[in-house]
């Protein structure tokens, strides 16, 4: 199964957002958020603006 997890870990005074995909990948913002939703809502952001990543999910070879 694919599948993706968008979460949010206390960093400094805020939230860090994280992208984190099946295979183990995970992509954190640099940056801080004030509330556990604004982080989120960035890692979902960062999720669409890599349409590539999202694309892979139907290749042929991907692994389920």
């Amino acid at each position: 199964m694919t599948n993706v997890t968008l979460s949010a870990m206390p960093k400094g005074n805020g939230f860090q957002a994280t992208v984190t995909y099946a295979n183990g990948v995970s992509i954190s913002s640099a940056e801080a958020f004030p509330t556990k939703a604004k982080a989120i809502s960035a890692a979902a952001m960062k999720l669409l603006d890599m349409p590539d990543r999202l694309e892979e999910f139907d290749a042929p070879d991907a692994n389920d």
